[in-house]
């Protein structure tokens, strides 16, 4: 599934004075789908900045998925993630 703008990432933590970032981005695409070359159209105009954290939750993962990215460009019209570090999670009870 390609990334659409309309459901983009949200920011969930800000430092005061506008210090680092992290935001929060739902899709059934995976940590490998969000680390291909600008798969986030939009982060300039959401005000994404460099360096930001993305938590990326892969909602039809199973075993439950998710994964945590930076951003490591943006500029007009394009922002790209790092690979990211994949976290999963079991329930083996």
């Amino acid at each position: 599934m390609a990334y659409s703008t309309s459901l983009p990432p949200v920011l969930v933590a800000q430092g005061i004075g506008g210090g680092h970032q992290v935001w929060m981005y739902k899709s059934t695409d995976t940590q490998t789908d969000l680390d291909a070359a600008n798969y986030i159209t939009n982060g300039g105009a959401l005000g994404m900045q460099l360096h930001a954290h993305v938590i990326a939750i892969d909602t039809d993962a199973s075993p439950l998925a998710s994964s945590i990215h930076m951003v490591n460009a943006i500029g007009d019209g394009t922002t790209d993630l790092n690979n990211g570090v994949a976290v999963t999670a079991t329930d083996s009870d």
